[in-house]
């Protein structure tokens, strides 16, 4: 059977075909290929920005094509395997074992499994060690770097913080490498001097070196694809997004990227609306989203939207302001957005608790952002909690319903109609990188009897609903958050076992993890319980730029409800000025 004909047999044939609008000549005279992969879904790898980012700036560079590849469906791949076929690159369907290069965007810790079940469906070899010189170099990259250890086995090379300059360096070596006939290993040891690059095989955990993350130090002129890819089926998040900036000034202690992605670079207002006008003119979108860590803070957002919001009426483009905080919101910003629900991220239910994780709302912010929202016609609001933080209590479990209860008092004041309040809530997950990297994670029956008493309470409220997630699943990515290499014996085995789309719930099961930690005899406490805070952390050698001390002086603020002021009132000393300027922008 021909790969047309599989592609008629399968489910959704879109996946696998390429031939998307905008998509870079693949034909051009080159002397590196490279493929970008993201180990899920077409679906969720078109959604993501950083993957798209990479791939335009790869096919800019001379003598460089890049091409992607996505975890395939089940079907697609049995019908691969039935045929006696690899996993191919959507552009070219060439192998990916003929590959110079795989890249693997790991945007969290339930696409580890997704990393081998790509390897296998190309026929590559698991471990680093068991590859020669006949495959990829195969490196890894996006936020799980972080703390790449449990899945360090299965990677030659790394790429740690932002990744659009370090890759290029990494692609020009390789082609001097290629020239000069060098081998993998020299290679490796070249790549190594590049800042932001981990090897695994020549930094191991008893011979450590500091690896520095990746910044990008110029902000507002770096590389950004105005002509991007269209995807050819309905995606996750199926529009356009232009970075407004990179680094979050608020400091929420729980929160990772709010500090691996330090320090605070602004794109310029004009910079940016240059960008929008681009992306309206060379896409299709009919929405654009307006993305940052939290982008009420943007310090020019009003100006931006005076300027843009013209150009994207008359082409009849939405403009999303996505990860809007409660103390930033304003009239202005609910007349730019679709009349639908509004999302906010209060995360605690008692001012006590969103003092100990630096969250930074209060009770008036609440009562402002609101009423300005519902001011403009909204009356649809979904809130976001965490369960399981650092001192909570069941009072601050409850306060999660008072506060719904005083939502609806308050859209009553002044509006009539009914008023819906979705409450979704998260358990809790120590992260590296962050003052809470060192806290314990609550048990799985905890867990469960947290959730059904906010379950309990918010029953008793009419027009609210209730939606939490999956304990198994947040147990398992709190054990490979913090994990050292001992973890890859254990998702080796739990893929061969089958675990697979572990962040898919039709597919997640967590017996076989169970099965797999009791035949290696893993003890999960080890990686689920309070951290010693006196020994180095298996991903302390990589250096994001906010230091040790502070993140310690942090998290004793936490215990006693301190909060600390955001960056745009004074740098607070953190560290991550040293890896790039930070722009402070007081308002």
């Amino acid at each position: 059977m021909t790969l047309k004909e599989i592609l008629l047999k399968t489910e959704k044939p879109a996946r696998y075909s390429g031939g998307e609008v905008n998509t870079p000549d693949m034909n051009k005279p080159c002397d590196v290929r490279f493929c970008i992969c993201m180990p899920d879904l077409y679906e969720v790898g078109m959604s993501n920005l950083g993957l798209k980012i990479l791939y335009h700036v790869l096919n800019e560079q001379e003598g460089t094509v890049c091409e992607r590849a996505f975890a395939p469906a089940l079907d697609f791949l049995s019908l691969l395997k039935e045929n006696g076929l690899p996993l191919m690159s959507l552009e070219t369907k060439t192998p990916l074992s003929s590959f110079d290069m795989i890249g693997f965007s790991v945007q969290y810790e339930m696409l580890y499994t997704g990393v081998l079940y790509v390897l296998d469906a190309a026929g590559i070899p698991f471990r680093a060690k068991d590859r020669g010189e006949d495959y990829p170099v195969i490196c890894g990259g996006g936020p799980s770097a972080i703390n790449p250890e449990p899945i360090a086995d299965f990677f030659d090379l790394f790429m740690v913080g932002e990744g659009e300059e370090t890759i290029v360096s990494l692609t020009e070596l390789y082609k001097k490498c290629k020239k000069a006939k060098k081998t993998k290993a020299e290679f490796l040891a070249l790549a190594e001097k590049i800042e932001g690059v981990y090897v695994p095989s020549l930094n191991t955990p008893s011979n450590r070196k500091t690896v520095k993350k990746a910044v990008v130090r110029d902000f507002e002129h770096c590389y950004y694809p105005t002509a991007q890819l269209m995807p050819t089926l309905e995606v996750v998040h199926d529009r356009a997004m232009v970075e407004l900036y990179r680094g979050c000034q608020n400091g929420c202690r729980f929160c990772q990227a709010g500090y691996y992605y330090r320090p605070i670079r602004y794109r310029s207002a004009k910079k940016t609306e240059e960008l929008i006008r681009a992306v309206i003119r060379e896409t299709g979108y009919d929405e654009i989203s307006l993305g940052s860590l939290s982008t009420g803070d943007y310090p020019y957002l009003e100006t931006l939207l005076k300027n843009v919001k013209p150009v994207a009426e008359k082409a009849h483009v939405n403009l999303a302001l996505p990860s809007l905080r409660l103390d930033s919101f304003k009239k202005e910003y609910a007349e730019s957005s679709r009349k639908s629900s509004l999302t906010f991220a209060p995360e605690a239910g008692t001012q006590r608790l969103r003092d100990v994780i630096n969250k930074n709302v209060t009770e008036e912010n609440i009562r402002e952002g609101l009423s300005a929202a519902f001011d403009q016609g909204y009356n649809s609001v979904k809130l976001y909690f965490m369960l399981g933080l650092p001192t909570e209590t069941d009072e601050d479990l409850i306060g999660i319903a008072d506060l719904v209860r005083y939502i609806r008092r308050l859209y009553y004041e002044n509006h009539k109609g009914a008023i819906n309040i979705s409450v979704s809530c998260s358990v809790f997950i120590p992260k590296p990188g962050t003052p809470f990297q060192w806290e314990e994670q609550i048990d799985i029956p905890e867990m469960r009897r947290r959730q059904f008493l906010v379950k309990d309470e918010l029953k008793k409220i009419k027009g609210a609903s209730f939606h939490y997630h999956d304990r198994e699943t947040s147990e398992l990515e709190a054990i490979f958050a913090r994990g050292d290499r001992a973890l890859s014996s254990l998702i080796e085995l739990a893929y061969k076992k089958g675990a697979k789309f572990d962040s898919w719930t039709e597919y997640f099961r967590y017996d076989i993890w169970q099965e797999a930690m009791d035949e290696l005899g893993v003890d999960k406490r080890k990686y689920l319980g309070a951290q010693p805070l006196d020994k180095p952390l298996p991903w302390e050698f990589i250096d994001i730029g906010v230091s040790r001390k502070y993140l310690l002086k942090e998290r004793e603020k936490a215990y006693r409800a301190e909060c600390t002021k955001g960056c745009d009132k004074g740098c607070q000393g953190c560290g991550a000025a040293s890896f790039a300027p930070c722009d402070e922008v007081r308002r």
